[in-house]
């Protein structure tokens, strides 16, 4: 007769395929339910965007095969995202937070805050609970591009930031006019991102992305200062002068000590709609090359392409307007590589603690 031990003995040979270890162990399965020849049960993943969802499924089935009485077996996956690194001034300010994804470039103009916008967006589509802060105080383009121009409401005295495509989003962009110049100093700067986290009712996000302005200046070292980052993405176009000002911003990531996720080369190709003729347009492999010789991972190439201007332009990103375009396709592969990475990485640091 199929028991309860039975079961988890034979999981215990399935390894969960970036964590390395086996899904027992790793006390990632749940609610098992025997009920004659049927056998339900729920793997819990580190995140709902785990890329791997399949071949965990097709590894489950793999050991549970053959087993004696069982003829029906029915997985479920749930998600329990893991937090970060923490300090007690993050705990007191926006203990809700679980991650931080800073999204940053060495320049303006290779489309960071697109890259930004459409990663939070695609996270939020496997199901993640996310956060949008625009910290580009100067340039703040994200209402924008969601699609967002209603202001933030107030409850408990603390600003509760508008929603969009399952994304909360919060912004200089809702508390300035758009034609208002900020002329700030960098104590003021820093005084508004610390409101943004400390006065912003966040609740329970498993990742907050943040858009970083282009460069190393102030706002960079204020969230750096303010919330441990659990990982930076470089953004980039393939041409040297951006991969210059690239490598320029990794070193001051380096410096502050947050971990470097990996580069996304953005803008990377063109290809023509009517012939599918493939044109370098930023020349090709900048990205990549800068990764390796960096020794950092390099997450993906997204082609330059009309529909993300216009999504952007609109308020409608591509991933959540079009989520089966092949630029959609791509962008969703990294957010799901980001979300795999910052797995791991935590679960070391539980496994260090131990």
């Amino acid at each position: 007769m199929l028991t309860e031990q039975m079961v988890l003995d034979a999981l215990r040979n399935v390894q969960e395929p970036e964590l390395g270890k086996d899904i027992v162990s790793l006390n990632m399965v749940k609610d098992i339910v025997i009920e004659g020849d049927a056998l339900t049960f729920t793997v819990q993943l580190t995140t709902p965007a785990c890329p791997l969802k399949s071949e965990i499924d097709k590894r489950c089935r793999e050991g549970l095969a053959g087993m004696p009485g069982l003829n029906r077996i029915d997985i479920k996956f749930g998600s329990h995202v893991r937090a970060g690194a923490t300090n007690p001034q993050m705990q007191e300010m926006a203990p809700g937070i679980k991650n931080v994804i800073a999204v940053s470039s060495g320049k303006g103009g290779v489309g960071k805050t697109t890259v930004a916008v459409n990663l939070a967006v695609a996270l939020a589509r496997q199901g993640a609970k996310v956060g949008l802060l625009d910290a580009d105080i100067y340039g703040p383009n994200v209402p924008k591009m969601m699609g967002l121009s209603k202001q933030p409401t107030s409850r408990d005295g603390k600003m509760v930031p508008p929603e969009a495509y399952g994304v909360h989003v919060m912004s200089m962009g809702f508390l300035v006019p758009e034609d208002t110049p900020l002329v700030w100093r960098g104590p003021m700067i820093h005084g508004a991102i610390q409101q943004f986290l400390k006065d912003v009712a966040w609740n329970e996000v498993d990742y907050l992305v943040v858009d970083l302005p282009p460069g190393t200046g102030d706002a960079q070292l204020s969230i750096c200062q303010l919330m441990p980052v659990t990982g930076a993405v470089i953004v980039t176009t393939p041409q040297e002068v951006s991969l210059l000002d690239s490598r320029r911003g990794m070193a001051m990531f380096q410096k502050v000590n947050v971990p470097l996720l990996g580069i996304v080369e953005n803008m990377s190709y063109f290809l023509c709609p009517h012939c599918s003729e493939r044109t370098d347009i930023f020349s090709t492999g900048g990205g990549k090359a800068a990764a390796e010789k960096l020794g950092v991972e390099f997450l993906g190439a997204i082609p330059i392409d009309t529909a993300i201007r216009v999504g952007g332009d609109q308020g409608a990103p591509l991933v959540a307007t079009c989520p089966e375009s092949p630029q959609s396709q791509i962008i969703t592969e990294i957010a799901q590589h980001i979300a795999a990475k910052i797995a791991v990485r935590n679960q070391g640091n539980v496994l260090r603690i131990i």
